[in-house]
C-alpha cells in the first residue's frame, strides 16, 4: 500500500492549479500541452484535463480516474496521456505525483536522440543522476507508457524521443523540482558542449558524490 501525502482533495486540486501555472510560466507547457496527476488514495488519481491551458486551469477542471483509466468524476475529459502516469504509479510504490511537460532544451535533446547521461556537474549526481531517453512512441497511445516501463524503477525523470519529459516524486513539489532540474541539466550540457571539451566527472568522483548523497538523505530523515 502506497503512503499518500496527508492532503485533502481540495488542497490537491489547488496544488495542481498552482504547479500547472508555474510550469506554464517557465515555458514548459505552452498552449494546452502537458499534464499533471496526484494520487487521491490507493485506487484513484486526480488528473489535469485535456485541451486546457495550464495558465487558465481551475480547481473544478480536474478529473478523477481509477487505476484502469476509467474516468469517475469531472465535467471535462481526462488527458489522453493518462496511461503514461499510470505506468509510473504501477511501477513505483513511492510515487504520488507525476508531471509530463515539454521543457525546451531538454526536449531538444530528446529530438536529437540524446538523453542526459553525462555526469558533467556535481548537481547531476546529487539530484537526478542519469536522465535516460525512451524510444519514440506516438503521443496519446499505450506505446508511450510501454516505452517508459524499463526506465521507471531506477530513474526519477525520463526524456521521451521527439516528445518531452516526465518526472515523478513523493509529492507534487518534488516532481516539479525534478522537472526544473531536468531542464537545468540540459542547459548545462548544451553550453558545455558549445564551449567545447566538457570534462565529465570520473567514476571515482561519481562514487564519492553518490556516497555523499546517501549520507545527506540519511541525515535528512
Amino acid at each position: 500500500m502506497v503512503e499518500i501525502e496527508c492532503r485533502t482533495e481540495v488542497e490537491l486540486r489547488r496544488d495542481l492549479v498552482r504547479f500547472s501555472g508555474m510550469l506554464h510560466r517557465l515555458g514548459f507547457m505552452p498552449g494546452t500541452s502537458g499534464n499533471l496527476s496526484v494520487r487521491l488514495d490507493d485506487l484513484r488519481l486526480l488528473v489535469t484535463p485535456t485541451g486546457v491551458s495550464k495558465f487558465l486551469l481551475r480547481s473544478a477542471d480536474m478529473v478523477i480516474v481509477d487505476l484502469q483509466e476509467r474516468q469517475l468524476e469531472g465535467s471535462r475529459k481526462v488527458t489522453s496521456e493518462v496511461s503514461m502516469h499510470l505506468a509510473v504509479y504501477h511501477h513505483r510504490d513511492d510515487v504520488t505525483a507525476v508531471i509530463h511537460s515539454h521543457p525546451p532544451i531538454a526536449t531538444a535533446f530528446a529530438c536529437v536522440g540524446r538523453g542526459l547521461d553525462e555526469m558533467l556537474c556535481q548537481e547531476a549526481v546529487m539530484t537526478l543522476g542519469v536522465v535516460p531517453l525512451a524510444t519514440y512512441a506516438t503521443t496519446g497511445t499505450e506505446e508511450v507508457a510501454a516505452s517508459l516501463v524499463a526506465f521507471i524503477p531506477d530513474h526519477d525523470a525520463i526524456l521521451m524521443a521527439n516528445h518531452g519529459a516526465v518526472s515523478y516524486g513523493s509529492t507534487l513539489l518534488q516532481a516539479f523540482q525534478k522537472m526544473e532540474t531536468v531542464e537545468h541539466l540540459a542547459q548545462i550540457a548544451l553550453v558545455a558542449h558549445q564551449l567545447g571539451a566538457p570534462r565529465i566527472l570520473k567514476h571515482e568522483q561519481v562514487k564519492q558524490l553518490r556516497d555523499a548523497k546517501t549520507r545527506y538523505l540519511q541525515n535528512a530523515i
